[in-house]
């Protein structure tokens, strides 16, 4: 048979061997082809709409989580300017007071401007330091009556490291020896103090009080009730003690102080600072603090019931 070119649509169907049938399956395959086109493009046009949608998206979450951090970043560095301009204020501050504190130092003062010996100080500038001529174990020291600048003593060190005056040794030994005896065993926790370790005791407890928000002028108040201002403490002189309890013993404090209570005057030694003379001794009651003054006004002042201000104003 002879081939039939086909040019156009209607050779094709003109030609009498092509069937209508056949016309028909080509014309459904066209169509089936130009509508399976357009699905497909339809699809893919929404697919790339999501891509786009998902990576617009992601960009709005990757910048509003920088504008975060650039946010943060900015309170940190205003955060770290105010702690450091603190900080600088607060060092400043202790810097001068060190300055300061050591100018009076040099002047006579406390670091915290504390007068020694002063009228301020509750202490009775008019008394003449300068003079003592009467028994050195009756000595009269307390807020009116500093040490006299031409005090001397002579120290003799404890077995603890504690010294005293050494006058007062024998008979402080004879008197622990007899106490050792009986089954107390007491020992010296304080002796002689210099100037200077009284005038630190004072300085930690006005600081104490201002720690514990009391203003400078009440702090200084507080701390004469519990230290004696310096120049005016009995342990300046060597011959008052602080005795208690040994802490390797199983002797109680109360033990020593009522042994101590009803028996050392007899080696010279009193109680200095009873209970219920607070107002002529102008300290608390101490039941530790034990000062030499002799036998013989050791007993007179046991007996009487007396203090040494009292005993001595007589």
């Amino acid at each position: 048979m002879q081939a039939v070119e086909i040019k156009t649509f209607d050779d094709y169907w003109n030609n009498q061997d092509v069937s209508r049938a056949n016309m028909e399956r080509i014309r459904e395959f066209n169509h089936s082809q130009n509508v399976g086109g357009m699905t497909q493009g339809k699809n893919t046009k929404r697919k790339t709409d999501i891509k786009h949608s998902t990576k617009k998206h992601a960009v709005s979450r990757q910048n509003e989580h920088n504008r975060r951090v650039r946010r943060f970043k900015l309170r940190m560095i205003r955060l770290s300017i105010v702690l450091m301009f603190f900080l600088i204020i607060y060092v400043g501050i202790h810097m001068i007071s060190y300055i300061v504190g050591n100018m009076a130092n040099r002047d006579g003062r406390s670091s915290d401007g504390y007068e020694l010996l002063s009228d301020e100080a509750g202490v009775d500038s008019s008394y003449d330091k300068t003079e003592y001529t009467g028994d050195w174990k009756l000595i009269v020291v307390n807020k009116n009556n500093p040490i006299p600048d031409n005090y001397d003593i002579e120290l003799t060190t404890l077995s603890n490291g504690v010294k005293v005056d050494s006058r007062i040794y024998p008979d402080l030994q004879r008197m622990f020896d007899d106490m050792r005896a009986q089954g107390i065993y007491p020992v010296v926790g304080e002796g002689y103090r210099t100037h200077e370790q009284q005038e630190k005791m004072m300085q930690d407890k006005i600081d104490a009080f201002r720690a514990e928000g009391y203003s400078k002028k009440e702090a200084k108040r507080l701390a004469k009730d519990w230290v004696a201002v310096p120049g005016t403490s009995e342990h300046e002189l060597g011959i008052a003690l602080d005795i208690n309890a040994a802490l390797d013993s199983s002797t109680t404090h109360e033990e020593v102080y009522q042994w101590l209570y009803d028996n050392a005057y007899r080696y010279g030694f009193i109680l200095r600072y009873p209970e219920g003379k607070e107002a002529v001794t102008g300290i608390d009651y101490e039941p530790w603090h034990y000062r030499y003054v002799g036998e013989e006004a050791a007993r007179h002042i046991y007996e009487g019931g007396l203090t040494l201000e009292e005993y001595t104003a007589k």
